[in-house]
């Protein structure tokens, strides 16, 4: 079983991330996961941080020689700003502390206050920040390495921002992945970035909507047999669990619902080199809780980021007074941002998943547990 654990705040002096349960001798290509950190950074809309930090990662267990060990794998990733935060980070008792005590609307700051009896917002926004997703996108590349050892590839794109949506894909993977919002329209991305100059001079902020694809996929990840099991609800939870992600479709899911079964459902059909197949894919490669063996495909709702340029209305924690709400440094727009952290997330569930069902403590094994599952259900 995958286990991933993140630790670190915002200003902090790093973000780090431990994965356990990793299988031993997979080769690992750094440089693959610091492009991996470089594309969570791009998008146009993204705030004044991302011209501070280079993300890239340090390795401090877990791989050596370029291969892992099987051992717990523990990457680091710098927070360069954390130069300019150091007395208000500081691990050692404060003579003085300037308290932040106006919660933003949208973020988890009045929850967390009420949640954990602090009289300082800073003591939860730091832990709450999106930074923290740096550290799972660099977990991401290690289990996009391995997923793509049995030619398993995840990628999404912007499908959506501020009511703008894209109708058309002209652009390949490629193109799109160094496109300024990952859009495969690049007519809708003009009017996408147009409305995003336009929030940004308001002081406002947009959402929308991006999808995330995993294709080369093999049938049998996942279970039916208990609700936590089931493949669909693991993604899903996955996928929640990013900031400001409220809401999440397993392929055309709410477009499905307005629909008769007979248009929705996927038929079967069968050739003799390929197996069982789907006519279609409505079902976004996933029935019952387990995969088809067709695409995965999950489509993530993104609400605007709550930290906006101006004021939200708000009341001071500590004197109960009307006032603004704190502001911190903020995006305009992170929908491009949050399509690279949602793969990361995918990668993470479909690593669990199918170390689950091929076991193995290394890579050999797993590989010829993968070859006989696929010899037989060719022969079903």
């Amino acid at each position: 079983m995958i286990r991933l654990l993140t630790s670190g705040e915002s200003h902090g002096p790093a973000m780090t991330v431990t994965i356990e349960g990793f299988p031993a001798g997979v080769v690992i290509d750094l440089e693959k996961i610091d492009h991996e950190l470089t594309r969570r950074q791009r998008g146009y809309g993204r705030g004044k941080r991302m011209t501070i930090e280079k993300d890239s990662i340090t390795v401090v267990s877990g791989i050596r020689f370029g291969r892992t060990l099987g051992s717990p794998i523990t990457l680091v990733v710098e927070n360069k700003d954390h130069q300019n935060w150091q007395d208000v980070m500081s691990i050692h008792p404060a003579l003085e502390n300037t308290l932040v005590t106006a919660p933003r609307p949208g973020h988890a700051d009045l929850a967390g206050v009420l949640k954990y009896g602090f009289n300082d917002i800073r003591n939860v926004l730091e832990r709450a920040s999106a930074r923290e997703t740096v550290a799972r996108v660099a977990a991401g590349g290690i289990f996009k390495i391995l997923l793509s050892t049995f030619d398993i590839r995840i990628t999404s794109q912007t499908t959506a921002i501020g009511g703008v949506a894209a109708m058309d894909r002209v652009r390949s993977f490629k193109e799109y992945d160094v496109s300024p919002l990952r859009c495969a329209d690049p007519q809708a991305e003009k009017t996408m970035m147009e409305v995003i100059d336009q929030a940004c001079e308001q002081g406002d902020s947009l959402g929308g909507t991006c999808e995330v694809v995993a294709c080369g996929m093999i049938p049998g990840l996942g279970s039916y047999g208990h609700f936590d099991q089931r493949l669909d609800a693991r993604i899903a939870g996955a996928m929640m669990s990013i900031p400001s992600v409220k809401g999440v479709g397993i392929g055309p899911a709410f477009v499905n619902a307005q629909h008769t079964g007979s248009c929705v459902h996927d038929e079967i059909v069968y050739q003799a080199q390929q197996g069982f197949s789907r006519r279609t894919n409505r079902a976004g490669g996933i029935e019952g809780g387990v995969s088809t063996g067709e695409n995965i495909v999950v489509h993530c709702a993104v609400k605007p980021v709550p930290t906006l340029g101006r004021s939200l209305r708000t009341v001071d924690i500590k004197s109960k007074e009307k006032r603004s709400a704190q502001k911190e440094r903020a995006d305009t727009c992170v929908v491009p941002a949050v399509g690279v952290i949602a793969e990361s997330m995918l990668a993470y569930v479909l690593c669990s998943t199918f170390i689950e069902k091929f076991s193995g403590d290394c890579l050999v094994d797993i590989r010829a547990s993968v070859t006989a599952f696929q010899k037989r259900i060719r022969n079903v």
